[in-house]
């Protein structure tokens, strides 16, 4: 591995870190602000729809300039969507305006994030060869979800109630911050801030891709076309099925650990937060696990996520203690095995056909549209007052359900084309650079 990626990998951790922290400190405000339950992952459906509605024009500009340099702007772009939620209750008089600019606060973080995704992932297709993409992914998924443990932990922590209160009484914290959510958003700018400094440190890879078409109509026809490449191809299909499927899915997970840890285990919102950085320690084990699947059979661990579906329908049972931590770890573990192949298998089939900031570009706007779609599901659920063990048993069930289709779909492809495993592993040129609309 070269030392650039490296620095990709801390400045990766970084700002997932900081993103995961956010989630906790933002939900932390609105129960400050005696929010509905709804609306928790509300925000997180506009931070998604960010991704949905630049989908079309982030990678273009990722690949319009060195990855780096994208990196540390859309950084910059998630502290001041941090500054902005700091500021609330000075720019909004009452609650409900103070909530909309906690939502807009957090859209804007989610617009930085969009255009930092295409960058972060396509620059470790430009410096790894198809031969290290798996162990390149691993390495990075691995940080990934080691960095949502992290995060999702120091949010917990920044807002315990003994700890904020000693960051209160912190003479340069407690002169602006007036409560534990805000004094949390304070620290995670500044994370924000050390990402966006090790970005700058970050080598140029001197691949160069051709001018990007600049009106935003032109943008758009484009990329239409490119969605219409990496779903005609019969392996881009499938893992860009499987991936969608597991971010939505992982998406609403988080919201229901945390509705679960409430109303199933009775725990505190920075207790919930523990449970959900389990879940993600599970994660790390299973990716680390898949670093050692040849990118050839990675289709072979479809099955892994009806077991995980299946292993969600395990968490009504369990009660307290060492099962709940056991039945977390399980959900974790086979969502990180069977995701990280189809992850790499999804980023060498998209940049054989595309290029790596549009390939990842179509890869983000599927999955945020589907994350949308399940979180619209699941707010809806709360919203007609549903126990939270029976949206769970909806939820597995589902899960395990659209697996057994796309192992249906996967086994048709390979009726039809028997060859089609000999493709994964070849070299391309990125046909769909040359696409016309």
């Amino acid at each position: 591995m070269r030392k650039g990626f490296y620095l990709v990998m801390v400045a990766q951790g970084l700002s997932s870190l900081a993103d995961n922290a956010l989630l906790i400190a933002a939900i932390a405000l609105i129960a400050e602000l005696h929010g509905p339950d709804w609306m928790i992952p509300l925000m997180k459906w506009w931070f998604a729809l960010a991704y949905v509605a630049l989908a079309a024009f982030v990678g273009a500009f990722a690949d319009s300039r060195p990855k780096g340099h994208v990196m540390f702007l859309t950084n910059a772009i998630k502290i001041s969507g941090c500054l902005l939620m700091f500021g609330y209750n000075i720019l909004a008089p009452d609650t409900i305006s103070q909530l909309a600019v906690v939502f807009a606060a957090y859209t804007l973080v989610g617009i930085g994030a969009a255009a930092y995704s295409p960058a972060k992932y396509g620059i470790v297709t430009e410096m790894l060869p198809p031969a290290l993409l798996v162990k390149g992914n691993s390495w990075i998924e691995g940080l990934t979800v080691l960095s949502i443990i992290a995060g999702t932990v120091t949010g917990g922590i920044l807002i315990n109630p003994i700890v904020s209160a000693q960051l209160l009484q912190t003479e340069w914290i407690g002169a602006v911050a007036t409560n534990s959510a805000e004094a949390a958003i304070l620290i995670i700018s500044l994370i924000y801030l050390c990402a966006a400094l090790v970005n700058l440190l970050i080598p140029r890879t001197h691949v160069v891709y051709p001018p990007q078409r600049g009106t935003p109509v032109r943008l758009v026809r484009q990329f239409a076309g490119y969605v219409r490449v990496l779903w005609s191809d019969r392996l881009g299909q499938i893992s860009l099925a499987v991936t969608t499927l597991f971010w939505g899915a992982g998406a609403t997970l988080q919201f229901i650990v945390i509705e679960w840890g409430a109303q199933h285990l009775d725990y505190r919102l920075d207790q919930a937060s523990i449970l959900m950085g389990v879940a993600a320690l599970g994660t790390i084990g299973g990716a680390i696990l898949a670093g050692r699947v040849p990118l050839k059979r990675a289709l072979s661990v479809l099955p892994m996520g009806i077991m995980m579906g299946l292993a969600v329908l395990l968490m009504p049972l369990v009660q307290k203690g060492w099962t709940v931590y056991a039945i977390l770890l399980l959900i974790g573990g086979l969502s990180g095995y069977f995701v990280v192949p189809m992850n790499a298998l999804l980023q060498h089939r998209g940049h054989v056909l595309l290029s790596a900031g549009h390939s990842i570009a179509v890869q983000n706007f599927n999955e945020q549209t589907n994350i949308l779609l399940m979180l619209t599901v699941y707010s809806l659920m709360l919203w007609l007052d549903l126990p939270i063990n029976w949206i769970i048993v909806i939820f597995g069930t589902m899960v395990s359900l659209l697996m057994l289709v796309i192992i249906a779909w996967n086994r048709h492809n390979h009726r039809a084309d028997p060859e089609l495993t000999d493709m994964i592993g070849q070299s391309g040129h990125g046909q769909a650079l040359e696409y016309q609309d």
